[in-house]
């Protein structure tokens, strides 16, 4: 089977091909669609049968949450049991958008789709193709990134290709995802609230809407495992990834040049050293711009057949804590 490949209007999406989508997902059939933040892939959330297909199209250990999307705040009452303190304000301020809150599942989220736990990691995307789509197959729509398990997540549709070429049957192409990196993940069943997983909203956004915030410290087994994304290797490319400081680079790949391996260097700034086997990638200065950019960098860089990537660090305010992280487990 080869996947089909249907291109989509980003900001007006064709409702016969939104249709014939909605369809497939209805007939327990995996679609990936292009969300705000990386291309998903969608099955209907509440049929099990499909839940463990997108587990298996993925290479993706069972006992891992998949995130939920809906299409408004008043289909969050369908799969979550309640509401805690302070989720109605977030709902307020970053909904639609990349910000995933994990809230006590209701009973029509079967558990293979939690992870077997009783949180529902759920939000409602801004990209106006996964929201026809939610409207189209009036479903509930689990939406993992369309990718291998621990591969680089997929923000455009030719990276889906790539990865699960065979594996699904329609990819919808949207065009290149416009924040690039997944959402963030906030614990809503902790006092106070635990930022498990930064992403497209940052922490100091959520300290000025909720006050208090903790931060999820890496050692915490059972709060990684109610969060998609945390166990696990995530978003590596075949190449090592290895961070440096800021203004280092030129020096640390000079050893594996010299014993005739190559390297790839991800900077922000220019770069005067030209050596055979080193490829270099100017990241832009503006965070946001580099996330959007991130996770198709290493996908270019590791199509160049690379040994090593060479990553040089950000500042790890706004933007950069979420950079920072996703080059951790990439570089674990």
């Amino acid at each position: 089977m080869t996947s089909r490949i249907q291109p989509v209007d980003p900001l007006r999406p064709e409702p016969e091909r939104l249709n014939a989508a909605a369809d497939l997902l209805r007939r327990a059939a995996l679609v990936a669609f292009p969300t705000e933040t990386f291309y998903a892939l969608g099955a209907d959330a509440t049929d099990a049968a499909a839940v463990d297909r997108v587990f298996a199209a993925k290479g993706r250990p069972q006992g891992m949450p998949l995130p939920v999307i809906v299409g408004d705040r008043d289909e969050v009452a369908r799969v979550v049991s309640r509401l805690p303190e302070g989720a109605a304000a977030l709902m307020d301020v970053f909904w639609p958008g990349p910000l995933t809150l994990v809230l006590p599942r209701a009973g029509a989220v079967p558990l293979i789709t939690t992870g077997g736990l009783e949180t529902v990691a759920a939000r409602v995307p801004s990209h106006p193709v996964a929201r026809a789509l939610i409207e189209a197959s009036g479903r509930h729509i689990a939406a993992p990134s369309a990718n291998r398990s621990g591969w680089p997540s997929p923000t455009r549709a030719e990276h889906v290709r790539d990865d699960l070429d065979g594996r699904i049957e329609l990819i919808l192409d949207g065009g290149p995802t416009p924040v690039g990196v997944e959402s963030t993940v906030l614990d809503m069943t902790t006092e106070p609230p635990m930022l498990l997983r930064p992403g497209g909203v940052t922490l100091e956004d959520l300290k000025d809407c909720l006050g208090e915030v903790d931060v999820f410290g890496g050692d915490h087994e059972e709060a990684a495992g109610r969060s998609p994304g945390l166990r696990y290797r995530h978003y590596a490319p075949r190449a090592q990834v290895l961070i440096v400081e800021a203004g280092t680079g030129e020096r640390v790949v000079v050893p594996w040049l010299e014993a005739g391996r190559p390297v790839a260097l991800m900077t922000q700034r220019p770069v005067s050293l030209e050596r055979p086997g080193l490829q270099v990638k100017i990241m832009p200065g503006d965070l946001v711009a580099y996330a959007r950019e991130l996770f198709a960098a290493l996908r270019e860089l590791d199509s160049t057949g690379v040994e090593g990537i060479f990553v040089e660090a950000v500042t790890q305010e706004g933007l950069g804590l979420t950079i920072m992280d996703r080059l951790r487990r990439a570089a674990s």
